[in-house]
């Protein structure tokens, strides 16, 4: 059975403030109108694990972008382990879209799409931005593919 947050119509979308980032594309908030802190994952990328190269320059990218800053989260999907699938934004700036930008993440890519984040990933490839400073790095599907997850803290 769904959650009352996952019965809510999509896309939806509601003020909130970071009150913790767990990794490059995960994190919690905390409604302005109240609720339970909610767990987000961003929609339309993949940062590296935080086990990971790049792991936790990733996790420190984002945290210094919004912890304990109030943002608008557009929820489109919730993923297999209950976490909305939000496109977060700050201050009219697409937080993902800033990740992938300064090399802390890459484009989510399906089937032969790019992703969402293609543009910009190809700007951060080509001025060598973190985790693209290499042209080895290894995704983090892969990573997982070959290493499993990362042990919990």
């Amino acid at each position: 059975m769904k959650s009352p947050v996952e019965r809510q119509p999509l896309p939806w979308t509601y003020a909130a403030r970071v009150t913790r980032v767990f990794d490059g594309d995960t994190l919690w908030v905390k409604p302005l109108a109240g609720g339970r802190y909610r767990k987000l994952r961003l929609d339309g990328v993949d940062a590296p694990e935080i086990c990971q190269s790049g792991g936790p320059a990733a996790r420190a990218a984002l945290t210094a972008l919004v912890l304990d800053q109030v943002v608008t989260v557009r929820v489109r999907a919730f993923d297999d382990y209950g976490r909305a699938l939000a496109q977060v934004s700050a201050g009219g700036d697409d937080m993902a879209a800033a990740l992938v930008r300064s090399g802390h993440a890459w484009s989510a890519r399906w089937r032969r799409s790019l992703g969402p984040y293609a543009a910009e990933e190809l700007q951060a490839r080509a001025e060598r931005k973190g985790v693209f400073v290499v042209d080895s790095a290894e995704t983090p599907r892969e990573f997982r593919r070959r290493h499993g997850p990362c042990p919990m803290p």
